[in-house]
């Protein structure tokens, strides 16, 4: 059991394993910890998935990371929550990987949507935290850019976007955006589109499992 400021759940690394590595998954708004979860038992033995619930409660069983609100000039986040939960996880995943022990180096952050945006975001602002992260269907927040670490932190992470080109609630025009931003990074990036709208299709994540099974972790 770990004692950790979020509720979660645990899928262990198999026992016996050498230097098994952590993937921290990270629901959408309106979600819990019980969704990206069930993609759990197809991760590789050798990583534990450690998935969590978002500190914000919006019903019975729906999470989320930070408010939302969509207007005429696109949607407007509630940055107060949002940076409350971005210091939340830095403490979340280091505790959780010294609980494990897993150094950083073998720590890869991420999930869907909103689950996304906060991995992006805390691999560019604390990139000591995690070597990667899995971004699907997701965008870069335009409070995090001033905060994007300086070059030299980021180099050799490892940073998947992924993104469905019919998407209708997060436009692929901000993976685009993310592609673009980090092209400037000295980040290792992987970008894919997928056929679809806002939701994980069975090619897209065997294609983050693969992905998963080559990312350079120390």
């Amino acid at each position: 059991m770990l004692d950790l400021p979020l509720a979660y759940l645990h899928r262990p690394a198999a026992l016996g394993t050498v230097n098994p590595s952590l993937l921290v998954l990270m629901h959408g708004v309106g979600s819990n910890e019980a969704d990206l979860f069930g993609l759990a038992d197809t991760v590789a033995l050798d990583w534990h998935v450690l998935s969590l619930r978002g500190p914000l409660t919006l019903g019975p069983r729906a999470h989320a990371w930070f408010e939302v609100q969509f207007g005429p000039t696109g949607p407007r986040i509630h940055e107060e929550q949002e940076r409350q939960s971005r210091a939340l996880l830095t403490r979340t995943i280091p505790q959780a990987a010294q609980q494990l022990g897993i150094p950083a180096s073998r720590v890869v952050v991420g999930g869907f949507s909103q689950g996304g945006i906060m991995g992006l975001s805390l691999l560019l602002t604390q990139p000591a935290l995690a070597q990667g992260a899995v971004v699907m269907h997701s965008r870069l927040l335009e409070q995090v850019e001033p905060l994007i670490a300086p070059a030299a932190q980021l180099s050799g992470k490892q940073l998947w976007v992924s993104h469905g080109v019919e998407d209708a609630v997060i436009p692929l025009s901000r993976a685009q955006a993310i592609r673009d931003t980090v092209q400037k990074l000295p980040l290792n990036l992987t970008y894919q589109t997928f056929p679809g709208g806002h939701e994980i299709r069975p090619a897209e994540w065997e294609a983050v499992r693969r992905w998963l099974s080559q990312v350079s972790l120390n």
